[in-house]
């Protein structure tokens, strides 16, 4: 028996993955083998570096701290070359990267205590590219790299991009590798948003996280037979954009919260297509 965590993109929805995952190894639920997707492959990649509750606590104030600036700094001379098209990006990937050196426990992919796979997209071919060996932060930052927002990462001669737009919850991954049980986390989608996002950046992002929720639902229904598939509620009612970073501390503790009743009702296998598209209220 092999057991995966699959992560999925959402930007700031990411800190709802950290609340589930501090319920699931608060448990004693633990992966074999970690999947992960853009904001997935950064919490993917701490988590195999450390799985602990103190580690997941960590992981928790460092999501608490975090603004967009911090993430997506804008520059006037980056963002309007990108507009007028002398760039492929809006905004510089260095204090991504920063974060990424100033917190990965290990350096190579393969050294990593927990076996972590990072999705990306290949920009010429569009397919899904799955990184398991070579620099992790390379290989987490070409996983997150929001194609138009932030620049593609080139690893061994290829341009890469943020694998959320071709495969944002790579559950075929995680069957590849010989997972029996794949725990899925999905970020979800803001499914109760209240006001149009007021910038560019927070509609792209919301656009994103609606078209992947729509691929989720239909990934399921496809591998529901080779694996033991377990997804773990979004949250809704949400009205939080995915450029928010604001909310992190009300995400954490609300999914934390949530996956445990979850678990406490055994209801690990009972969401399916219709409720992954529908408000998904879960208690």
């Amino acid at each position: 028996m092999t057991t995966a965590f699959v992560l999925s993109g959402g930007a700031s929805l990411g800190a709802i993955e950290v609340g589930m995952l501090q319920t699931l190894i608060g448990r004693g639920i633990r992966p074999d083998l970690i999947v992960g997707t853009s904001v997935g492959a950064l919490n993917g990649a701490w988590l195999a570096g450390g799985s602990s509750d103190s580690d997941l606590r960590e992981l928790a104030d460092l999501w608490r701290g975090l603004t967009r600036s911090a993430v997506f700094p804008t520059g006037l001379l980056t963002g309007f070359t990108g507009f007028v098209g002398l760039r492929n990006h809006l905004v510089s990937n260095r204090a991504i990267r920063r974060l990424l050196e100033q917190n990965l426990r290990f350096e190579r992919m393969e050294d990593a205590p927990i076996p972590l796979h990072v999705i990306a997209a290949d920009v010429l071919t569009g397919k899904d590219v799955r990184l398991s060996t070579g620099p992790a932060v390379d290989a987490v930052t070409a996983s997150a790299a929001l194609p138009g927002i932030l620049p593609p990462v080139v690893i061994d001669g290829r341009a890469l991009m943020d694998g959320g737009v071709v495969n944002n919850t790579p559950i075929s991954h995680a069957i590849e590798l010989g997972a029996t049980t794949v725990w899925v986390l999905p970020t979800g989608y803001a499914c109760t948003l209240s006001k149009v996002p007021g910038s560019a950046l927070g509609m792209g992002l919301l656009g994103v996280t609606l078209a992947i929720n729509q691929r989720l639902a239909l990934d399921i229904e496809r591998y529901e037979s080779a694996a033991d598939i377990r997804v773990v509620p979004p949250l809704c009612p949400l009205d939080t954009s995915p450029a928010d970073f604001g909310d992190a501390d009300e995400l954490i503790t609300r999914a934390r919260e949530q996956t445990a009743k979850w678990l406490d009702e055994a209801r690990v296998v009972e969401i399916g297509q219709a409720d992954l598209l529908l408000p998904h209220v879960h208690g």
